[in-house]
């Protein structure tokens, strides 16, 4: 039995490209959103700790709260996109968490602010994982870690409009104006998915999936292919991630991956602006010039990375990336020199945070399309659970010996990474997506 097959994304020409981009453009304003969320919190945590009369702990309780819901929401909307589309959940998962990022203003206690926050969470979990895949279902595999790269720069354009956004409308109307006005540009990104297409991957997926139906309740006999494409459909797509030794090693060293990337960005970032103010005591806005210096870093170096991992490989570009993360970070501890700890700042954030430009290419080409965006969300969060620790592990560390040492132990954890690369990972580049 024929079935009609959906052409949108294969061709060439202008029309095929102008909707590769307008993917590619939904996909960054949702991660972009992402970045915004994120950030508002950290920018009103002082004036919420004074309205509530808040110790540090009950504070840290708000950003976790988020965390968790983070994680949560990445593993459900993973499995859902898989199942019902990737675009309905990607819109879902945006309206979500700008619904109750505006609830956030009117909230009348850290309790019910807590619950808006869990709720907001769920949105933010489940929309990175699903703009990576409908991105790496939509460009060329010549092209896809570029592609990817562009979306992963969305996070750091979320975090330059919540800072802008900060300064523009905290001091006029507080905390809750800011949760308020945060809303505008996350339904402007739920906005910008209208008319946006199924990626004809998936779309093709399901209506072979339909034809294959149609001919088992007619009792037409299945081809072989059929039979296998039946079985692939019906498991669930949480267990293809663990399908034979193989996947399941090739989803640990992966997941492994995604932590050390979310240990390294939250443990860098929260933690070396107090290393500036104590060790080398430099004033809030020289340490702001710093964080400035180091997201420029990020930026530049997340695109040249989707440029190296398109021509090199991927295993490559991480494995030297791990290397120079690892290289930067135990340097940078060495560093006296406010110059040089700016520049060194641009660095770090260069290799560190550069390789978030690839997961979204090489997650999407370890798995078939039934499991793709469960891949994604569910590796990512794990790892973004992971990380949510570092803060804490690193502060630890620095109790028992001091914050440059710590450092040192995380460019020991880059090393590691680049290990489990090498042995545990496959090269995909320029692999056609089933």
């Amino acid at each position: 039995m024929e079935t009609n097959q959906q052409n949108l994304f294969s061709g060439e020409d202008e029309a095929t490209w102008k909707r590769r981009w307008k993917m590619m453009y939904a996909s960054v304003a949702g991660y972009a959103m992402d970045g915004l969320d994120m950030l508002i919190l950290s920018f009103v945590m002082t004036a919420i700790i004074k309205e509530f009369g808040l110790s540090f702990v009950d504070a840290g309780w708000i950003a976790t709260y988020t965390l968790i819901g983070a994680v949560i929401g990445g593993y459900l909307f993973g499995i859902m996109a898989d199942y019902v589309g990737r675009v309905k959940v990607f819109s879902l998962t945006i309206l979500l968490f700008s619904v109750f990022t505006g609830l956030c203003a009117f909230a009348n206690s850290v309790t019910e602010l807590n619950i808006y926050r869990f709720l907001s969470g769920l949105g933010l979990g489940g929309e990175f994982g699903i703009g990576m895949t409908l991105v790496a279902e939509t460009w060329p595999a010549a092209k896809r870690a570029r592609a990817t790269a562009g979306v992963a720069i969305g996070w750091q354009l979320g975090a330059v409009l919540a800072a802008v956004l900060s300064a523009l409308v905290v001091p006029q109307f507080g905390w809750r104006g800011l949760f308020a006005i945060g809303v505008l540009p996350a339904l402007f990104a739920a906005w910008s998915r209208r008319g946006i297409p199924e990626p004809d991957i998936w779309m093709n997926r399901k209506l072979l999936k339909e034809s294959i139906k149609k001919k088992m309740a007619n009792g037409e006999v299945l081809t072989e292919t059929e039979k296998e494409v039946w079985s692939q459909a019906n498991k669930f797509p949480l267990m293809q991630l663990f399908a034979g030794s193989r996947k399941t090693v090739t989803t640990f060293a992966l997941t492994v991956m995604t932590s050390v990337q979310n240990f390294g960005y939250y443990g860098i970032m929260i933690w070396l602006p107090t290393i500036l103010m104590q060790k080398h005591n430099l004033t809030l806005n020289k340490t702001t010039t710093w964080m400035v210096a180091t997201v420029i870093g990020m930026v530049i170096g997340i695109y040249l990375f989707g440029q190296f991992a398109d021509k090199v490989g991927r295993k490559p570009a991480y494995i030297t990336f791990y290397i120079c993360s690892a290289a930067a970070v135990w340097i940078y501890s060495l560093l006296n020199d406010p110059i040089s700890l700016l520049i060194g700042g641009a660095v770090l954030g260069f290799f560190c945070n550069g390789m978030m430009a690839g997961y979204g290419a090489l997650l999407s080409e370890h798995y078939t399309t039934d499991a793709r965006s469960t891949a994604q969300n569910f590796i990512f969060n794990s790892g973004r659970a992971v990380g949510g620790f570092a803060p804490v592990v690193i502060g630890m560390l620095a109790a028992k010996y001091t914050l440059n040492g710590a450092l040192v132990v995380l460019a020991f954890v880059y090393l590691l990474a680049a290990v489990n690369v090498f042995f545990l990972v496959q090269e995909t580049k320029d692999v056609k997506l089933d």
